[in-house]
């Protein structure tokens, strides 16, 4: 489980920075990169103080106590709840991966405009306001989506597809628009300035996922290979949907394209990853490919907002379709979540008769959403009104690494 964690943490630094800063244009490398790397901080102490209480410390259906601020009681012994064999601070320190990388997907999404003294407050603002509720809500003792600890609606998320990914991705997609578009754009061309960077990125993020997924069955056995597994299955088959695409539609299969769909079959295959076999996650891995490509070339174009990393069209999109999925494919041969009073085992997913399992897959995707534009309209509109959000043009135009940090990601002129 240590292992794991690194190996999430791994995803937001090297993995997403990577990602992330080669795709931006030069001048914003290391403005990029910064805001990843910084919430790798900012979040940790945020998790520490007080936001890991509120995810999963006892409380209401909505959000958790304040019983483990300051991380009081969370030392060697176990939570029979969570994970019964490792520490409860082991599990802690797991979870705090997953509150890091969420914020950091968001920032793609206002790459190259945003000041990071207002990524700072917005951030923390998001954690406590967004995440640790949504955490809560569905991994969270009493939470009102927990499928394992009896909510109300259980919502099979087996790694983060609504906590995660819908609400980061929707929560960009609100940035986007609430920001507006980057100076130039869609009339100026604003390519990659190095796809290297995020090629190697991307190969980052899949290794690390692993550690996202299969680390997420919270113990060594059968079910973490499962996830493991699906997780590997369903990124290699995303990979071809989205260049088979990109292939048929422009002529050509680009290796930016290859990356993406990478990305967007584990963002899909995360919610399903503890559920579904091979062959499913297969299956969930080529709808995402496709469907994120057509989000990404089709639906952002005609509505015209400069997502500028394309957070939403593949976290929030693949987010939402992972997690329908999940409801269609899951089974219980691979994860017998569902029992009936007699501790018979039940159907978990509709192809396997439980019909009922999708709406409530429905349920947590509309509640992930409606928190996620919500609670960032808001905390959008207060850091404002308070310090501002947006860079000035002199500053947007001379670039975020000089402008914000004072320095340069490269000395020297390229010489492509």
């Amino acid at each position: 489980m240590l292992t794991s964690s690194a190996l999430v943490l791994m995803m937001t630094g090297p993995g997403l920075t990577l990602f992330y800063g080669g795709l931006v244009r030069k001048k914003n490398v290391l403005s990029t990169m910064m805001q990843s790397f910084a919430l790798m901080a900012i979040v940790t102490l945020l998790w520490g103080a007080v936001s890991y209480s509120l995810a999963f410390a006892p409380g209401n259906s909505f959000i958790g106590g304040l019983r483990n601020i300051f991380l009081r009681g969370v030392g060697a012994q176990p939570d029979p709840d969570y994970a019964a064999t490792i520490p409860l601070q082991t599990f802690m320190v797991y979870q705090l991966m997953f509150a890091i990388i969420t914020p950091a997907l968001i920032t793609g999404a206002f790459a190259e405009r945003m000041k990071f003294s207002a990524m700072t407050a917005f951030m923390i603002l998001w954690s406590l306001v967004v995440y640790s509720p949504m955490a809560h809500m569905v991994w969270g003792k009493g939470g009102l989506l927990n499928a394992s600890l009896g909510g109300r609606f259980p919502c099979l998320d087996f790694a983060g597809g609504t906590v995660v990914h819908v609400t980061s991705g929707v929560s960009a997609l609100v940035c986007a628009l609430y920001l507006g578009p980057r100076l130039g754009y869609p009339k100026q061309s604003m390519p990659p300035h190095s796809v290297v960077l995020s090629f190697v990125g991307a190969c980052l993020l899949w290794v690390g996922w692993f550690g996202f997924n299969a680390g997420s069955a919270l113990s060594a056995g059968a079910l973490a290979t499962s996830a493991f597994v699906a997780t590997h299955f369903g990124a290699a088959a995303a990979t071809l949907g989205w260049s088979a695409a990109e292939w048929w539609k422009r002529g050509k299969p680009s290796a930016l394209g290859a990356i993406s769909g990478a990305v967007a079959g584990l963002v899909a295959i995360t919610p399903a990853a503890g559920f579904v076999s091979p062959m499913s996650a297969i299956a969930i891995g080529l709808a995402a490919g496709i469907f994120c490509f057509l989000m990404v070339t089709k639906v952002k174009s005609m509505f015209r907002y400069d997502d500028s990393l394309d957070a939403f069209g593949v976290h929030g999109a693949g987010g939402t379709l992972g997690a329908l999925l999940t409801g269609v494919f899951a089974t219980s041969a691979v994860n017998p979540i569902f029992k009936n009073a007699q501790g018979s085992t039940l159907a978990s997913g509709l192809i396997e008769g439980n019909a009922h399992q999708l709406l409530n897959q429905v349920v947590g995707v509309a509640i992930a959403w409606g928190l996620a534009i919500v609670g960032t309209l808001v905390l959008l509109k207060l850091v404002d009104m308070t310090i501002g959000l947006r860079v000035s043009e002199d500053h947007e135009v001379q670039g975020l690494d000089l402008s914000q940090h004072g320095e340069e990601g490269y000395y020297w002129e390229s010489s492509a």
